[in-house]
């Protein structure tokens, strides 16, 4: 949203952290009658923040007519929420005057493809000056004569509102229908006006809904008393409950007031220093609040904060202000565009882009040296709120402490007052043995105890990590968002993920968005690292291994990026949408941060907006040799977004052949500046693309990191396939972004399961062969089967039956020798704690 001042030729818009300039180009009378036609000529200026300026981008012109009897001006832009295809896009209302006063409104559109699209068209017999206001739908409003027009698409003509309304506002709810509203008195004739005005209270405020028709009681947003008084009002939220709407505004009177209502009632009020408001917007900072933005005639500019409802800053000689995201980081900034004496070689040439939080830049306000010192005074500021931070964490650390000492001592009292008072009665006072371990002598020293309470108080608490940037790029259907850990946070935190949240309204609990997130060191570890272990061979997990010598030193050369992978359609059903970004991260246990709590944390890292019209994808794909912190970005976001496959190529006979260079000339592929060891092929688009990561452990073996679809990996295998010799082995490591916990587990238990049923076997085999060998060795011999008719037949039945059923005992309930069991149980043993390692890793990484 945007205001700019009513004597500026160039209309400024504010769009997706962009400014778009609309200008009319008038005829030139030296020009042919063939030639002499009206433009509107926009462009679309970026902030920078190395030089601190705006650079112009993509632009474009459209003819709004081609003769030379009418002059073309603009009246209003602004961007308003499409009711038919859900999108919201820039708005630009055109006036043309034509002969025998009749005044011909052209409403244009501004495309995604960056083209001026006509939307509808409708004359007047008069030229609009007051309150024309451009809502949703597009809806067009204007006030005329004491009267309320409007027109849209669906309306489909010029309408009159069908009540005789003195309007004080127009606004726009957040609800599923009945979005825009007016509000104001309704005129009678003189003879009830003379009687409302004798009559203290007779007349009311009314507030009527464009889209139905319908007539609410305008107390339910603003009293009566503010209503007369009101020049603007922003909306903060609304909802009906019941068919009762119950809504949160701000307003801005004429009296030099901002106020806060609450369904209908003043809640706070705070003194503007400047007259004649025109209008409010809302500047969200994120963590630190949210501010009220008001401009006012004469080009001054307000803040005012929303938890204090306190004056922050005031500017004067504006001559526009802008609400946007500028400088991508997820929360909202001003930008207050100055007016310049002489004519300014660019729209945006005199600026201040801040949010009274430490961020600020500007240009042609203040000297170099007062930019390094806002600068110095930003890092200041930075670190002043991380000491305040940590004193605050310390001070609840003691305050805990101390609250439970107090019920210590409390429950003390109370047992001693209890033994006094059944020593005085002549009771005999029986203690419990745990109250008996909880009571500590008042005489004894212990200073061991003090020791560790000093030594506890005095270690440092680690603050939350410090979030460096914050990003997200468009894949095709993926939307991947990423954030950037500072060296010290990274360090003293471990399994972080993120997660994307979805606001649905002010009043509603924002929705978590499921995502697949990830963590990875970055810039990427040199081939002559150690690769990760195998599913096959597993090693302790890092909370049992011990410290290397020079390992810290060599990890606080990286830093860590965190990254989310969800899908892009269901967030783009509405237009623009603002995603907040939550950190979640576990301290590391053994280090310094294990004085805080060992429980998962979370920290909120900012907001994204994402918009279907924006374009965020990935540059690298298309030029491989950037070296930018966006190509840093984009490396990071296709490594999250790509399925990764990694093999160890293996060649025993003869040293292994140059695969990086056969990849490279094969494939073909690039060789990425921002990452010298990734080579990207981009043949066809964004689905096509393939990261390969090559890795040459020893002569005979190396180590090859695929990241691309099962499709592809499939067509680059039998390629590789071809070009090794046919000693050469391949064995597949990890999949899925190199998650290889899940398949080192599975192949855990599945080896334990099988050394079990082997090891068991072994034993039953192992008795069925001594019970042979002992057979062999008595001299028993095969005969003919006894006859049970005679005695000895009968005898030898016996003995037959008895051996029988010895055999089936010995293998129900075999007799195993000793060394033989101490072999089994120790491979067993050996089996099993791989399994529990695999386990223990497998948590770790859903932490």
């Amino acid at each position: 949203m945007t205001h700019d001042s009513p004597n500026q030729h160039t209309k400024l818009l504010s769009f997706h952290g962009d400014i778009l300039t609309f200008q009319c180009k008038l005829p030139n009378p030296r020009d042919g009658e063939s030639r002499r036609r009206s433009e509107l000529a926009f462009s679309r200026l970026t902030f920078q923040q190395d030089g601190c300026t705006f650079l112009k981008g993509s632009g474009g012109m459209a003819v709004i007519n081609r003769k030379s009897s009418s002059d073309v001006d603009i009246v209003a832009c602004t961007f308003a929420l499409h009711v038919t295809n859900r999108v919201t896009s820039p708005c630009i209302l055109l006036i043309q005057s034509k002969k025998g006063d009749v005044f011909k409104y052209s409403l244009l559109t501004l495309s995604s493809s960056n083209r001026l699209e006509p939307h509808m068209e409708f004359k007047l017999p008069y030229r609009m000056k007051d309150n024309v206001t451009i809502l949703q739908g597009p809806t067009v409003l204007w006030c005329h004569a004491g009267i309320v027009f409007y027109t849209s698409l669906q309306a489909g003509e010029v309408r009159q509102i069908p009540i005789n309304l003195s309007l004080n506002c127009i606004g726009e709810f957040p609800l599923n229908k009945r979005k825009i509203f007016l509000l104001g008195y309704q005129t009678q004739s003189k003879e009830c006006l003379k009687d409302q005005l004798d009559a203290p209270g007779g007349s009311k405020t009314m507030g009527y809904f464009v889209e139905d028709g319908q007539v609410f009681n305008a107390d339910l947003i603003l009293p009566h008393a503010y209503s007369s008084i009101t020049q603007c009002v922003f909306v903060i939220s609304a909802e009906e409950v019941n068919s009762v709407l119950k809504s949160t505004v701000v307003a801005a009177t004429s009296k030099k007031q901002l106020v806060y209502f609450e369904n209908g009632i003043p809640r706070e009020v705070c003194l503007l220093p400047f007259e004649e408001p025109q209008h409010i917007q809302m500047v969200n900072t994120g963590r630190n609040g949210c501010l009220f933005a008001i401009y006012f005639n004469d080009g001054h500019v307000c803040a005012v904060w929303k938890d204090t409802f306190q004056v922050a800053s005031c500017w004067s000689g504006v001559s526009s202000l802008h609400v946007d995201d500028f400088l991508s980081c997820g929360t909202d900034q001003m930008l207050l565009v100055f007016g310049s004496q002489s004519p300014p070689v660019d729209p945006v040439d005199l600026f201040l882009i801040t949010d009274l939080c430490g961020t600020t830049y500007s240009h042609g306000q203040e000297s170099s040296e007062g930019q390094q010192a806002s600068n110095t005074a930003q890092e200041n500021y930075l670190l002043t709120v991380q000491a305040l931070q940590s004193r605050l964490q310390s001070g609840l650390t003691l305050l805990q402490d101390l609250q439970r000492d107090v019920r210590v001592k409390e429950r003390v009292l109370r047992q001693s007052v209890q033994a006094l008072t059944d020593l005085v009665s002549g009771r005999e006072h029986i203690l419990t043995q745990t109250e008996q371990e909880g009571l500590v002598s008042l005489w004894d020293d212990e200073p061991e105890d003090e020791t560790i309470h000093e030594k506890r108080q005095v270690m440092p608490v680690v603050p939350p990590p410090l979030v460096d940037n914050l990003w997200h790029r468009v894949i095709e259907d993926r939307l991947i968002v990423g954030v950037i850990l500072s060296t010290e946070s990274a360090i003293s935190a471990e399994s972080v993920t993120l997660s994307i949240l979805r606001e649905r309204g002010q009043s509603q609990t924002p929705a978590v968005i499921q995502t697949h997130s990830q963590a990875s060191w970055f810039p990427t570890p040199s081939p002559s690292t150690p690769s990760p272990p195998s599913p096959c061979s597993h090693t302790e997990p890092a909370a049992k291994r011990s410290r290397r010598a020079g390992a810290s030193g060599a990890r606080a050369t990286h830093r860590l990026a965190v990254t989310a992978v969800t899908d892009l359609t269901p967030l783009l059903t509405s237009g623009s949408v603002k995603c907040p970004i939550m950190l979640h991260y576990v301290h590391r246990q053994g280090s310094s941060a294990s004085v805080t709590a060992p429980g998962p944390t979370v920290v909120q890292c900012g907001q994204i907006q994402v918009d279907i019209q924006v374009k965020h994808h990935p540059q690298l794909m298309t030029n491989s040799q950037l070296t930018t912190d966006e190509a840093r970005e984009d490396l990071l976001s296709l490594l999250a977004v790509l399925d990764a496959w990694t093999f160890l190529i293996h060649s025993p006979d003869h040293t292994l052949c140059d695969v990086a260079g056969w990849i490279q000339t094969s494939m073909p592929c690039e060789r990425l500046e921002i990452s010298p060891h990734y080579l990207l092929a981009n043949p066809a688009g964004p689905s096509a693309v393939m990261l390969f990561h090559w890795q040459h452990k020893t002569p005979f073996q190396g180590e090859l990191s695929v990241h691309c679809s099962q499709f592809k990996v499939l067509q680059f295998l039998d390629s590789l396939f071809g070009f090794l010799p046919a000693s050469c082995s391949i064995l597949p490591l990890r999949q899925r972004g190199g998650d290889g916990t899940a398949p080192r587990l599975a192949h855990s238990l599945e080896k334990e399961v099988l050394s079990l049923k082997q090891g068991v076997s072994s034993l039953l085999h192992g008795e069925e062969e001594e019970m042979e060998e002992g057979k062999k060795s008595s001299g028993v011999k095969k005969m003919e089967p006894p006859d049970p008719g005679s005695a000895e037949g009968l005898q030898r039945c016996r003995v037959e039956w008895q051996r029988d059923r010895e055999r089936s005992r010995r293998l129900l309930s075999p007799l195993v020798g000793v060394e033989r069991y101490r072999r089994l149980t120790q491979s067993l043993t050996q089996v099993q704690l791989e399994g529990d390692v695999a386990a223990l890793l497998e948590t770790q990484t859903l932490i």
